[in-house]
This record gives structure tokens, sequence and C-alpha cells, in this order.
């Protein structure tokens, strides 16, 4: 309830700060748990990410988010839940197999962190590794244009990515990083400079 009220006002209000444009939304599964994995070039990619996917979307933060009470708190409401970066967090992968086996969306960055100028970077395994494990599709989505008053921004959901093939199988981290770098490439098709 709270997170259906918080992106109605959200949404309304980057109507007056962005022009945001939608495309295949109709790639994204109505049910079931799925990653929707995007490209992060700034810190409105997840508010992007909530009013433009109908559906309720969980994700990582990274822990210093919420060591402010209010803000963590707020976050915390709208679904996030720490992860701690630069280490391998059993943890937040615990929480985010559930949260997929549950039929949940969540979101995810599979650079990493923001990147500038469309710097060509790594894929960081986990949105392959949580994917193949939880046994749920990744939908790649591009964020193209720039974070600018009244600036056009355009969100692109691609063609959801199965690793059906590889359920059920222990992959060495080769083959993973390999899978995260597919992902990668296709969030990389979506994106177009405006």
């Amino acid at each position: 309830m709270l997170y259906e009220l918080i992106r109605t006002i959200v949404r309304i209000a980057m109507f007056f700060v962005f022009r945001i444009k939608k495309v295949g939304c109709e790639n994204i599964p109505k049910e079931g748990g799925i990653i929707l994995a995007f490209n992060h070039k700034s810190n409105w990619d997840p508010v992007m990410a909530g009013i433009t996917c109908k559906r309720h979307i969980r994700f990582m933060a990274k822990e210093e988010l919420f060591k402010n009470p209010v803000f963590g708190g707020l976050i915390k409401c709208l679904g996030a839940f720490p992860v701690h970066r630069g280490s391998g967090d059993v943890g937040a992968i615990k929480s985010s197999l559930k949260i997929l086996k549950d039929g949940n969306v969540m979101l995810m960055f599979p650079e990493g962190h923001r990147i500038k100028n469309n710097k060509k970077v790594k894929a960081k395994p986990g949105v392959a590794l949580i994917a193949q494990r939880a046994q749920i599709p990744v939908v790649p989505v591009g964020i193209s244009g720039r974070y600018a008053w009244m600036h056009k921004i355009t969100v692109t959901y691609g063609k959801p990515i199965s690793f059906e093939e590889y359920y059920g199988q222990k992959l060495d981290s080769e083959k993973i990083q390999s899978l995260a770098d597919d992902v990668l490439d296709n969030i990389r098709e979506l994106v177009f400079d405006n």
C-alpha cells in the first residue's frame, strides 16, 4: 500500500522533471520471480525502475544507506535490503533467492556501481549466479538519456534471458562470469544516446 502510494506520488512528480518514455514493458512477465538488470548511470536509476515497472520491486542497497534511520526506514519500506559491498555477502544472496523463489521482482545493477560516460566494465557475477540458482529469467533494461531538467529519459525493457539449460548444475566461476557478461552485453544493446 505504502509502495503504491509513494510510486504514484513520485511518478507524478517525475512528470514535471523528466520526459520519460517506456519501451518494451510487455517483456516483463506478469507473475513469477524475475531479475530486472539495469545499467547504472545515476542515483535516479532505482526511481526509474520503480515508476516504469508495474510490479513491486525489491532491491539491494549498500549498507551505508541504512545508517540514517529515516532514509534507511523509508527505503526498507520500499523494498530495499542491505548488502555489504566488496565481499560475498551470503546473507544478501540468501535474501535474494527467497525474494525470487517467492515470485517477486528484484532489481540488480550488473555493473555493480554507477558508471559515468558509458565506460565499459566487467559485469559482477551476482546477477547470473542468483538467476541460475533461483531458476528465474533476467530481463535486461537499458536507461538512455541524460538526467537533466525536462530531458528525455528512455527506459527500454528487453526480452527475458533464460538460464534454463543451466538449472540445477554447479557452474564454475568462469561460466557464471560469462553468463553475467552476456546479460550486461544485452543491456548495452538497449542503451542509445539521446
